[in-house]
């Protein structure tokens, strides 16, 4: 989950506190006092507008240890260290890795005149769960991706074992609206897939839910988080959706426990796009898509149910297709019938 880092002084503050005199005075501090107790209070939206300022700030605010830390404690998966390794191959360390997780992914646009990246040996995953700005769940997951089992079959990547249960903080109220909105509220999921020979990365989670729902037969909570994104022209994987799903369980009174973190991709059908594809589809949206502020409550959640309409729409479309052939061919049996009758004398 990445934390709001927009609630710290806003960027006119700094720049008019590094600005003129201010400026010049700042400078003449030792750098460990910078550090310490100045820099270390900012975020990342704030380090950027100081390191503007001057080549002197510049220089102190890519820090490595900084950016560390901000990545870090916005995502703690992150030091987890199979990704501390690929991290440290990454040009500018943990900056790249923030600039490319953070904040929302857009990528809507084709680039069909590219030639196809080669697919990396695999994806690393490294996934965060918060509920009210604190880690419930952090997980890093690698996945082979030259397997044949992998390029044929539904690009699907789990992150918690069969059996495996996740407790939370969360209480389970006996009211159901109420319990739907706090977990709407103050819920929060990182996802970010890295590519560790192209030293890309994408944050391919809506961070906030978009669907809180009850399974219809289990009874399980259902929190799902999703990103859209462009994909291969003129085919049914020319919009797809990444689509991550959170099954929780639990009784009224009990605590609400974690027993399912996966993530799919679905084309415009309805159907779950093969993993050849999914991770060509992945590289080109890690590579070329933009990173956007959004407003992540709404404008997800309409990306999401704009989504779910077409593929709705597409399957009645497909459902009327269906029955109209099959009129046809009922007309043409009975047809092919009468006149069967017709010749035979009947």
């Amino acid at each position: 989950m990445v934390m709001d880092v927009t609630s710290s002084p806003p960027d006119t503050k700094i720049k008019s506190m590094m600005s003129s005199s201010s400026s010049s005075s700042i400078i003449t501090m030792h750098h460990d006092i910078i550090n310490t107790h100045i820099l270390t209070r900012l975020d990342a939206t704030s380090l950027t507008t100081a390191a503007s300022t001057c080549s002197n700030l510049r220089h102190l605010c890519t820090d490595k240890h900084l950016w560390q830390n901000i990545c870090t404690s916005t995502w703690p998966s992150l030091m987890d260290p199979t990704v501390c390794h690929v991290i440290s191959t990454f040009p500018n360390l943990h900056r790249s890795i923030y600039s490319d997780a953070f904040p929302a992914l857009h990528h809507f646009t084709f680039r069909s005149n590219l030639p196809s990246l080669p697919p990396p040996p695999e994806l690393i995953s490294a996934v965060d769960i918060l509920y009210k700005g604190k880690p419930v769940f952090s997980r890093v997951r690698r996945t082979e991706t030259k397997k044949n089992w992998f390029l044929s079959s539904a690009l699907w990547i789990e992150m918690v074992e069969p059996g495996e249960l996740i407790q939370t903080p969360v209480k389970f109220v006996r009211k159901e609206e109420e319990f739907m909105r706090n977990l709407e509220d103050n819920l929060c999921l990182s996802w970010i897939l890295i590519d560790p020979i192209r030293k890309r990365a994408a944050n391919v989670s809506s961070r906030r839910p978009v669907l809180v729902r009850r399974h219809w037969l289990t009874r399980d909570v259902e929190i799902l988080f999703a990103v859209t994104m462009a994909g291969e022209m003129q085919r049914s994987t020319e919009t797809v959706q990444c689509l991550i799903k959170v099954t929780c369980g639990g009784k009224v009174g009990s605590e609400l426990h974690v027993r399912e973190v996966n993530l799919v991709m679905e084309d415009r059908e309805g159907g779950y796009v093969n993993g050849k594809e999914g991770v060509v589809i992945l590289q080109k949206a890690m590579e070329f898509g933009e990173r956007k502020k959004v407003d992540e409550v709404g404008e997800m959640k309409e990306r999401f149910e704009r989504f779910m309409s077409m593929i709705k729409e597409r399957r009645e479309r497909k459902h009327r297709r269906e029955r109209a052939r099959d009129a046809v061919s009922l007309i043409v049996v009975f047809i092919v019938f009468v006149l069967f009758c017709c010749i035979a004398g009947f």
